[in-house]
């Protein structure tokens, strides 16, 4: 912000009063931000009701209702059904989501009337002076402002030290000074500050941000971009099919009536107008059962990613154990006493406004001294391992951190490296000659640094999380524990929860800078430790160049780089705001038990997705190819629109529903436009070619009309249809055979009583030639079994079965 100066605070060093936000909102100067949920209601009717599709289905059911008798204008109601089902599913959804998304945003603190407050994003206001830890993302932009301007804290705790790699590329945390600018799409990681807001709402980069923090990861969606090029690919059959069929019904089907109602019959089940409906709804209802768990999907798309994942990277702290910890030991290694390590770490939590976990304890069990002031203050970093300050009175200079970063090859270090391999978190206390200012930065000289004491801290292990590792093994899902803490340490945490690879923690400091030795080391081993931020990022991003589908779970500022490379990023509800911000999917009740139920969700969607897939598409092709085969011969079409709606409830619709919001556990793969074409286009053709012989041969009764014949073709296509529903609905579970033995009863139904009958125009010749339909059918059934069997049904351990390796 070239030519900025510091604005002056001395007006007000206690922020706005309640009448400058209230004149500042009814200029405009407020955080407008952009709804966090995917759209509104118009647009959610929009999306369901002004599609393509939906136009042509449309228009033919208006013809329809004019020409014909309202039985044959049935697939009009059922799609006007089919949308309110999709409105109604994702306005639950969004619902669902705006609710979560309030209890898990991030809430800036602000000073107002000279209090400190929490308000919303969208309150802020320009000249709103915010405050700002480790941690916190920054919401809008503005410049860093002296926090001892405003009577907050002495000026040793103002060191603010900012991450704008999402911003810039830097690696480095950037030192802001007061009158540096601030961007929203940074985050704090270390230290305190204050900053005053100089842009909000669509000025400020934060809008960009709440756009991005939701699109920067799976913009692509398989399935997604496949339904839409299989659509495609249907839309340049159906022209001129439909074109074939308005000409030649119009000659043949005897009358005007006749031949609109028979291409219509042929047209409309080309269309898989449900396809992307129960996309929608599956989606949808995905999202509103995760809700229930207390779970925020912030991208909709995510649900797909979580189906494909086969590795999860994992942060310890917040993830496999609980945030808090206790102080178990302090253990001195040198000549000062037990007493003054404790007055020394009393000390340095004192000085820390913004304590992470570890100085929580400490702060817990060694209370402040009187009359210690800090004259310079290190705040915690990740990259750098420790924390320190400098105290006035000739108290000395003092750094709390990593022993094997401050005593490095000391023998103090080698007994924290005995104490970590019991599961203890260990740090150093350690003290210095000189002053701390020439400490500060990253890479700094500690060789004049003595180590004092060992500080050890028992980490609580989260009871869920061995059953959860164990999932995961049993999922095939691979596991990498990476953490910043000491690898021992994180090895035997981890080794208790039975992770196969723990008893061989890796230090990352001993990885390879390399790439190809780097990400084979990355993929060989199971737990790091000492693990930088850049490191995890550069983790994610190697195995997500070996082939795999990553997700990445962390509460931390230093997990943040990590979470928005990974394919799918799971955040903590109670981390960092940056945290949350960039992740996909946010754990808003903590609890890591959750993650296998998301998981198994993301592969319920897509897998059910493909699944229903078949039905719709083995429809589509069936009706080209019966479209086609009239057309040549001049045949007037087999089926009435009422035909194909009595059909496609019985075999599509409603089974389609129901599987659609099926348990399902087998991990997504790649290639679904291939592998659902695979069996849908031959599968449809034999479907119409055992129709248009069923047709045919009774065609050669003497005697037998047109509706005897339509009938014959009826019931081979019913039969075949219900065939091809039971390979789509394998393996078979109860549940599916009661789905598909009422779908069978009702077909029965209309086709024994007589009231059935005269409503879908139903006209059975002789038993011969109901037993011949019927035998053409299983000829094509047991064409489509082999198809199944032989060609398109084994699973990915290459045993015949389901086409898509789902369970029941």
């Amino acid at each position: 912000m070239e030519g900025l100066t510091v604005p002056a605070l001395e007006a007000d060093p206690r922020g706005l009063t309640t009448a400058q936000v209230a004149e500042r909102v009814a200029a405009g100067r407020v955080n407008t931000v952009p709804e966090r949920s995917s759209r509104s209601l118009g647009a959610i009717i929009r999306a369901n009701v002004l599609t393509w599709f939906n136009g042509l289905i449309g228009t033919l059911f208006v013809v329809m209702l004019v020409v014909g008798p309202v039985q044959d204008a049935l697939f009009g109601f059922v799609v006007v059904f089919n949308a309110l089902i999709g409105i109604v599913q994702e306005w639950r959804a969004k619902r669902t989501l705006d609710a979560l998304a309030i209890v898990g945003e991030a809430r800036p603190r602000v000073l107002r009337d000279g209090t400190e407050v929490q308000i919303a994003a969208a309150d802020l206001v320009v000249d709103d002076l915010v405050l700002l830890g480790a941690g916190e993302k920054i919401p809008v932009d503005g410049v860093a402002v002296d926090l001892a301007a405003v009577d907050l804290v002495t000026t040793a705790e103002s060191a603010l030290e900012v991450d704008e790699s999402l911003l810039t590329g830097e690696a480095d945390p950037v030192l802001k000074r007061p009158g540096d600018e601030l961007l929203s799409g940074s985050f704090a990681v270390a230290g305190t500050g204050a900053m005053l807001v100089t842009r909000v709402g669509s000025d400020a980069h934060a809008a960009r941000l709440a756009s991005e923090a939701r699109e920067f990861s799976l913009v692509k969606s398989e399935l997604r971009d496949g339904i839409n090029r299989i659509i495609k690919f249907l839309t340049y059959l159906l022209v001129p099919a439909g074109i074939l069929q308005v000409i030649v019904q119009s000659r043949v089907a005897g009358g005007v009536r006749a031949g609109i109602s028979r291409s219509v019959a042929g047209i409309v089940p080309m269309v898989p107008e449900g396809l992307v409906l129960l996309t929608s709804v599956a989606f949808a209802v995905g999202v509103v059962r995760l809700g229930r768990q207390q779970c925020l999907v912030q991208q909709l798309p995510a649900i797909e990613g979580l189906a494909r994942v086969d590795t999860v990277c994992l942060d310890k702290t917040g993830t496999l154990t609980e945030g808090g910890m206790r102080l178990a030991e302090i253990r001195p290694v040198g000549p000062i006493p037990d007493e003054q390590v404790r007055e020394v770490l009393g000390a340095l939590g004192a000085v820390d406004t913004r304590p992470n976990a570890t100085m929580a304890a400490v702060i817990e069990a060694c209370p402040a001294p009187k009359s210690w002031h800090a004259r310079d203050v290190a705040p915690f970093s990740s990259a750098r391992k420790w924390s320190g300050a400098e105290f006035a009175n000739s108290r000395g200079t003092w750094l709390l951190g990593a022993p094997d970063v401050l005593g490095a090859g000391t023998a103090a270090a080698a007994q924290a490296q005995q104490l970590g391999a019991s599961g203890l978190r260990v740090l150093m206390l350690a003290s210095r000659s000189g002053p701390l200012n020439s400490v500060v930065l990253n890479g700094a000289d500690l060789s004049d640094v003595e180590p004092v004491a060992l500080i050890a801290f028992e980490q609580r292990v989260r009871p869920d999380a061995a059953p959860t590792l164990a999932y995961f093994e049993r999922q095939a899902v691979t596991l990498k524990v990476i953490s910043g803490d000491n690898a021992v340490s994180v090895g035997a945490v981890v080794a208790g929860l039975g992770l196969p690879g723990a008893e061989h923690p890796v230090d990352a400091r001993s990885l390879p800078e390399q790439d190809g030795p780097f990400a084979a080391a990355v993929e060989g081993n199971s737990v790091f430790g000492r693990v930088t931020p850049r490191q995890k990022q550069r983790m994610v991003e190697a195995l997500k160049a070996g082939g795999h589908t990553v997700a990445m779970t962390g509460d931390g500022v230093n997990d943040v780089l990590a979470l928005k490379s990974a394919d799918i990023g799971v955040a903590m509800g109670s981390g960092s705001g940056a945290a949350r911000a960039v992740a996909e999917i946010v754990l808003l009740d903590e609890r890591f038990a959750t993650l296998p139920a998301v998981v198994a969700e993301g592969r319920r969607v897509v897998g059910n997705v493909e699944r229903v897939s078949n039905l719709f598409l083995v429809k589509s092709f069936e009706s080209f190819l019966l479209v086609v085969l009239t057309g040549i011969a001049r045949l007037p079409y087999p089926f009435l629109p009422r035909h194909t709606s009595l059909i496609g409830a019985l075999t599509i619709g409603t089974p389609a529903f129901f599987l659609a919001l099926a348990p399902n556990t087998a991990r997504a793969r790649t290639g679904f436009v291939r592998r659902v074409l695979r069996f849908a286009v031959p599968a449809g053709l034999v479907s119409g070619a055992a129709s248009f012989a069923s047709y045919s041969v009774a065609r050669l009764e003497p005697g037998a009309g047109l509706e005897v014949e339509q009938t014959s073709a009826m019931v081979t296509l019913f039969a075949v249809s219900l065939w091809v529903l039971m390979l789509v609905a394998r393996p078979f579970a109860w549940w599916k055979a009661l789905l598909v033995a009422t779908m069978t009863a009702a077909f029965l139904l209309v086709a024994l009583l007589p009231l059935g009958r005269r409503v879908f125009d139903l006209h059975f010749g002789t038993w011969q030639q109901t037993a011949t339909a019927l035998a053409v059918a299983g000829c094509a059934a047991v064409a489509l079994e082999l198809l199944w069997r032989f060609g398109h049904g084994r699973s990915p351990s290459g045993k015949p079965g389901d086409v898509h390796g789902v369970s029941g």
